[in-house]
C-alpha cells in the first residue's frame, strides 16, 4: 500500500472511530452528557467571532492541553474553515509559546495529521463534540 493510502487510511480511522463513539455516547439517556455534547456544538458556531476564528482558537487551547485527538479534530476543522498554512503555523507557534517545549511532540503529529489531510485524507469530522 502506499504512503497516501496510509494517510488516507489514518484519517479516515479517526474519523470513523470518533463519530462511531460520538453515536454510542449520545445513545445513552445521560442528559448531562448530551448538553455539553450540544454546549460544545454551540460553543464554535460563528457569533462575534468567526468560525475559523474559533476553531484556531480551539486548536490552540487543544496543543496547550496536549489532547492529540483534540489538535487533530480541530486541524480538519481548521482546514474546512479555510485556515492555510500559514496561519496554521503561526496558530502552532501560538500554542508552543504557551504551552512550552512539552508541546513539541503534539506539534510534530498535528503536522504530521494536516500533512495527511492535505495529501488526501478522508474528509473532516462533520460535526463537533470532541
Amino acid at each position: 500500500m502506499s504512503a497516501g493510502g496510509d494517510d488516507a487510511d489514518r484519517v479516515r480511522e479517526f474519523t470513523e472511530f470518533r463519530q462511531r463513539m460520538n453515536e454510542r455516547i449520545l445513545a445513552e439517556p445521560n442528559q448531562v452528557v448530551r448538553r455539553f455534547f450540544a454546549l460544545d456544538t454551540q460553543a464554535y458556531q460563528a457569533g462575534a467571532l468567526d468560525v475559523k476564528t474559533k476553531e484556531l482558537l480551539g486548536l490552540v487551547a487543544s496543543l496547550v492541553l496536549r489532547c492529540d485527538d483534540c489538535i487533530s479534530y480541530h486541524v480538519a476543522q481548521c482546514r474546512e474553515a479555510g485556515v492555510g498554512r500559514e496561519e496554521f503555523f503561526e496558530a502552532f507557534s501560538v500554542g508552543l509559546v504557551v504551552g512550552g517545549s512539552i508541546v513539541i511532540p503534539h506539534l510534530r503529529r498535528a503536522v504530521d495529521f494536516l500533512d495527511r489531510l492535505e495529501q488526501g485524507g478522508a474528509d473532516a469530522p462533520s460535526s463537533h463534540d470532541h
